[in-house]
């Protein structure tokens, strides 16, 4: 498989080498692998960082110095101070080698209360604008090195091809040739121009493009799930961003939580080392992500070889007892089960990329030129740039009889949720993780949607009347209605279909009402993702869709509003760059798919003197649900289709059980005798840790009717050794999403009975938390169900089971039963 051999603007400095070889030759092995551990803030002191010689450290989304969202660049300088001298300490004889500190600016400094926030990626690609990339690219840099920090985890250059990704929005575009254009350009921000005295400046940061490879490409847009494409697609759709971004000097590789072709991303050496660094050249450094080598099989989050052997140089360990990594990391150097040749690659990867960095004489975080100047964060120059970048985005899909632009003088109603909604607008990795419950407190200097339509409108003399359920005493000359995606981030964004909240009709009412009460309606739509929105396009006047505009929602009001003489202020600009669906099972979609027939096809966008021919009656005929049997059938002598057995081990090992046994490392899995031939299932879990048997398939079922019918997730089953543990019956939604019921009582009262059956009603189920701090409720579990069923035990257990199946009206007011 030949991989295109790049022109790379930073080239290897014989006195850098030189120096790094000096270094080597002076560090214990102890110090070595010190510099392969990136623990998180909250789990590190400035005395580990001496005592263990931590070569990098993270903050996550939503982890903030003491715990304190609202801490001033200031409170962060103190910590990196802290780890900066820490690292320098040579007291104890060790060599200084000072340490980086590494954060998520997606989109913004998110984690930084009063950063300007852009547009999300998504947008970004509708500007349709390089220039504009790589300025906010340096304006993310400078508010990063306000707070002494010195490395983005940035830019993401996925190419999402399936809309029900959760992280689609992360996507400058789903056409690879506009994601290598952007990628480069935003590592220049970041870095600066290589071969310039502006490379990694005191005011610039280190960059990194991720998620390597193929995070956009999962099988059903499953977050951390496999992707299957050959690697004539790897290369040509989903590696473009990596291309121009190490062209453009890049220095760190971030590893990806997904497979290809059923292997990890952590611990795929083909990739990473013969592909990444040896074809292409990548001279950096490879991170890993929040503890992502701990999904590679055979490994753990506080174990794991195999990540270093196949080219990862960096652990992300999020997990506070991160020292156990470290000591099990040193012991394998020592006993050669990691090589000092391979340790000494990526120590010496580490080293260089921090040499670039000239991170010796950049000195204590606080001294650097931008620490501490909390006026740059969210300065005006910076805000307007968002702003520039919001008006370029904004994709005009309708506009019947030319409606846009508005006159700002007139009668204007302003409603929907989205109007006056900080959160909303920011979306995902604003101020926390998942962007949710944020207010106005949380950004301040920013403008919502709707201020920035009531300053357009009361400078020009009109009326702006602000009612988010559509309500008014006076009829308006026209309804502006925001509306549309919630926030969410990586995993709980993964959704079933591309229907607007699916079963959540109230903004589509809202629509309809007024437009029955004769009010001109312009929708604007609040997304991450395109989405079938066939009704309230019907139900609009005007369509456009603004995305997640970050802080300056202002920027709005500047492209829907004519100037107060009546001229075109800015036309819009915004094109697609994913294509839009015509059905809301239409995932995925993409320009060049076969049969390719969407809504809107890649590049559309109307300006303002286009003619819009678009029908008022698009259809309306949504997913058309298979009405429900009384009883869905999920193992019944063997799995139903579409259903097959899998297994986990507790080193997160796999199996599949496509004949009579599969076996991982915490449990056997058999086909046996009950009635006919192989008709059940016998697990026997060995002690070894938790492991799990569960009754899965690839495509996300909706089982939202049995929830609301009284159900029950009902199965037979003969214990013939008690949990010496406990054990729980699973029901998964993906990736670290999941509820359980605990059954360890109910196992060990029938064990040595014979068959009995156990019936489990579904409202038991609580919502799912994890331990990536996702959360989802009951009912969106049950739209997006991936397992079924599933038993889970921690240590010795052996039953066999038959006959599971979740049937209506079995509930019996919550219990759980067995006869």
């Amino acid at each position: 498989m030949m991989w295109p051999t790049l022109t790379h603007a930073v080239k290897k400095d014989p006195a850098i080498e030189q120096r790094i070889d000096e270094l080597l030759a002076r560090m214990s092995v102890e110090e070595k692998v010190g510099q392969l551990i990136q623990p998180e803030i909250r789990h590190l002191t400035a005395q580990d960082v001496k005592d263990y010689h931590i070569g990098s450290v993270l903050n996550g989304g939503g982890s903030v110095p003491n715990g304190n969202r609202y801490s001033k660049a200031a409170d962060w300088l103190a910590i990196a101070d802290a780890y900066y001298q820490a690292s320098m300490d040579e007291s104890d004889g060790k060599v200084a080698i000072p340490i980086m500190w590494g954060t998520d600016a997606v989109h913004g400094v998110g984690n930084i209360v009063g950063a300007t926030l852009f547009p999300h990626n998504i947008a970004l690609g509708a500007a349709n604008n390089p220039e504009l990339i790589r300025r906010i690219g340096q304006i993310t840099a400078t508010e990063i090195a306000v707070t002494g920090l010195d490395w983005d985890f940035s830019p993401t250059v996925a190419v999402a091809r399936d809309d029900r990704w959760g992280r689609t929005y992360e996507s400058y575009s789903e056409h690879p040739e506009l994601v290598r254009s952007y990628a480069g350009k935003m590592v220049e921000g970041l870095q600066g121009v290589a071969n310039t005295d502006d490379f990694l400046a005191k005011t610039r940061v280190i960059s990194t493009a991720k998620h390597f490879l193929a995070d956009g490409g999962t099988l059903n847009g499953i977050d951390r799930g496999n992707t299957m494409v050959d690697e004539e697609a790897l290369r040509d759709i989903h590696a473009a961003g990596y291309f121009s971004a190490i062209e453009a000097g890049v220095q760190t590789v971030m590893a990806s939580f997904n497979s290809w072709q059923g292997e990890h991303m952590h611990g795929h050496k083909y990739l990473l080392t013969d592909v990444l660094k040896d074809k292409l050249g990548f001279d950096g450094l490879v991170v890993g992500d929040w503890n992502g080598h701990g999904f590679i099989a055979g490994c753990t989050a506080l174990d794991c070889p195999k990540a270093i052997n196949a080219g990862l140089d960096v652990f992300m360990i999020a997990d506070p007892e991160w020292k156990t990594l470290y000591k099990n990391t040193l012991d394998q150097v020592k006993s050669g089960v990691i090589s000092m040749e391979r340790t000494d690659d990526a120590v010496r990867r580490v080293l260089r990329v921090k040499l670039r960095a000239d991170l010796w004489n950049k000195g204590l975080p606080s001294t650097r030129p931008l620490s501490g100047k909390d006026e740059l964060l969210g300065a005006a120059a910076h805000r307007e740039v968002a702003r520039q970048a919001v008006r370029e985005s904004i994709v005009l899909l309708k506009n019947k009889n030319n409606i846009l632009p508005l006159s700002p003088s007139a009668n204007i109603l302003v409603a929907g949720d989205g109007a006056d909604n900080i959160s909303k607008q920011t979306g995902g990795w604003s101020v926390n993780w998942q962007g949710t419950g944020n207010t106005m407190a949380d950004f301040p200097g920013a403008t919502t949607i709707w201020m920035g339509i009531e300053a357009a409108v009361k400078a020009a003399g009109g009326k702006a009347t602000l009612s988010p359920e559509g309500t008014y005493s006076e009829k308006p000359d026209v309804a502006i209605v925001v509306f549309g995606e919630d926030p969410y981030a990586e995993m709980q964004g993964d959704v079933q279909n591309v229907l607007l909240k699916s079963g959540d009709t109230k903004d589509l009412e809202l629509l309809r009402k007024l437009k029955a009460d004769g009010i001109p309606v312009v929708s604007l739509f609040v997304t991450g993702r395109p989405l079938w929105v066939n009704r309230e396009l019907n139900a609009s006047d005007a369509f456009a869709v603004i995305w997640q505009p970050g802080t300056e929602g202002a920027g709005i009001a500047d492209v829907i509003f004519k100037s107060t003489d009546g001229k075109l202020r800015y036309d819009t600009n915004g094109r697609l760059t994913f294509s839009w669906p015509k059905r809301p099972d239409q995932a995925p979609l993409n320009i060049g798919d076969e049969n390719y027939d969407p809504l809107f096809p890649y590049g559309f966008g109307l300006s303002y003197n286009d003619k819009d021919t678009l029908s008022s009656e698009l259809s309306e005929e949504g997913i058309q649900h298979q009405a429900t049997t009384d009883v869905l059938e999920l193992f019944k002598r063997r799995p139903m289709s579409p259903f097959s057995i899998i297994l986990e081990g507790k080193n997160n090992d796999r199996a599949d059980l496509n004949g009579n046994i599969a076996a991982v490392s915490s449990l056997t899995v058999t086909a046996v005798d009950r009635d006919v031939q192989e008709d059940a299932r016998r697990a026997q879990w060995n002690g070894n840790g938790e492991g799990l048997v569960a009754i899965s398939t690839l495509n996300r079922q909706v089982l939202s009717d049995y929830l609301h019918a009284n159900s029950a997730l009902i199965f037979d089953v003969k214990v013939d050794d008690a949990p010496k543990g406990n054990a729980r019956v699973r029901i998964g939604c993906g990736p670290s999403c999941y509820t359980e019921v605990d059954l360890t009582a109910q196992f060990k009262a029938i064990s040595g009975q014979g068959w009995k059956t156990i019936k489990v009603d579904l409202v038991l189920f609580p919502d799912a938390g994890t331990d990536f701090g996702l959360k989802r409720t009951q009912e969106e579990l049950f739209e997006l169900v991936l397992e079924p069923f599933s038993l889970v035990a921690n240590d010795k257990l052996d039953l066999v089971f038959s006959n599971v199946r979740i049937e209506k009206n079995a509930g019996q007011n919550g219990q759980v039963r067995y006869e």
